[in-house]
């Protein structure tokens, strides 16, 4: 099955200037060379820390923003270079739900406005089609059609973001970017959402592009995973493989942090300082400063992401030797 999404090595780097002269004294590299594929009705969780250039990633995806080398192919089609006039066609089928349920909603309309404006850009159906259509999102999402007709300050955060939800799903799209959407609410609210996602995406066969720093949020909602760190990825592999055996070490400190499992926490690996600054990143590996396995090499060359079983990569050659010794 050819895959729905297709990102072939993208990078996107950002000039660093000084003064008034706006002289350029270097870039920031926020994303460094990433690919991977996204077929019909799978979710790839894509997990780091802030900053790492995950919401630059899902910028591109959607063409919202120019990357400095690479393709993004989308249903077969490269989109990479269309204008936003000739994206238009495909928006309809690329939509995405923010982080934010309070600042993502116009407070000045009301629900219905806001459910029935795809639906106008993309001059789908008549006035009293789209009104209607907008009573069925409602339900489909678990709230009351006759909301229509309040403003989006009259429900609570869990409640919006099920709008934002109705309002992503209104043109019937092909694939959606969720950008952190759970990380603002309360942990009942967010396994509502989950649940939420999950059985649209079954009943309507819809992918995920699924952002998120938690690592148990990704676990509930992902068929892979994506680890990123300053705009690199360490490690990828299924959802299953990645849980039962992280590898990188960076991936290891991201699953101490959450302590997950008693197991886990008794082998507890804590990465040591902060991540350095993307404007001057370290030589080699940039994750080798705070690396307890770190070796000489790693701070001249950069590794490669090798695969190390079949569906699993991993940019740590150290880590990798070590653990399949330990295993011979």
């Amino acid at each position: 099955m050819k895959p729905l999404l297709s990102v072939k090595d993208i990078k996107k780097y950002f000039p660093v200037e000084r003064g008034f002269s706006r002289q350029v004294i270097g870039e920031v590299k926020a994303v460094d060379g990433i690919s991977f594929e996204l077929r019909a009705g799978e979710t790839l969780g894509v997990v780091g820390e802030s900053g790492c250039g995950k919401t630059t990633l899902a910028r591109i995806v959607l063409n919202l923003l120019k990357p400095t080398a690479g393709n993004v192919i989308f249903n077969e089609r490269k989109i990479t270079d269309l204008r936003q006039d000739q994206m238009r066609i495909l928006r309809k089928d690329m939509q995405i739900i923010f982080q934010d349920p309070y600042n993502s909603l116009n407070p000045r309309m009301k629900i219905g406005e806001i459910l029935t404006e795809p639906l106008l850009v993309h001059k789908i159906g008549t006035r009293q089609e789209r009104i209607d259509k907008a009573k069925k999102l409602l339900a489909k999402v678990g709230l009351k059609p006759e909301y229509i007709n309040r403003y989006p300050h009259q429900f609570s955060g869990g409640e919006r973001q099920r709008i934002g939800i109705a309002r992503a799903l209104a043109t019937e799209p092909k694939l959606i970017i969720c950008d952190e959407p759970v990380s603002s609410l309360d942990l009942s609210i967010q396994a509502q959402i989950l649940k939420l996602l999950a059985d649209l995406q079954k009943e309507l066969n819809l992918s995920y592009l699924f952002i998120s720093h938690d690592l148990r949020v990704i676990e509930a909602v992902s068929d892979y995973v994506m680890v990123m760190y300053l705009g690199r990825v360490f490690e990828f592999s299924s959802t299953e493989e990645l849980y039962s055996l992280p590898i990188h070490p960076y991936t290891e400190a991201l699953f101490s942090a959450v302590a997950m499992g008693q197991e886990r926490k008794k082998k507890a690996l804590i990465a040591k300082g902060e991540p350095p600054s993307p404007i001057s990143p370290p030589p080699g590996c940039k994750f080798h400063p705070r690396c307890p396995y770190a070796e000489p090499q790693c701070k001249v060359e950069e590794p490669p992401l090798k695969e190390v079983k079949p569906g699993h990569l991993v940019a740590c050659p150290p880590r990798t030797r070590q653990l399949l010794e330990s295993k011979n």
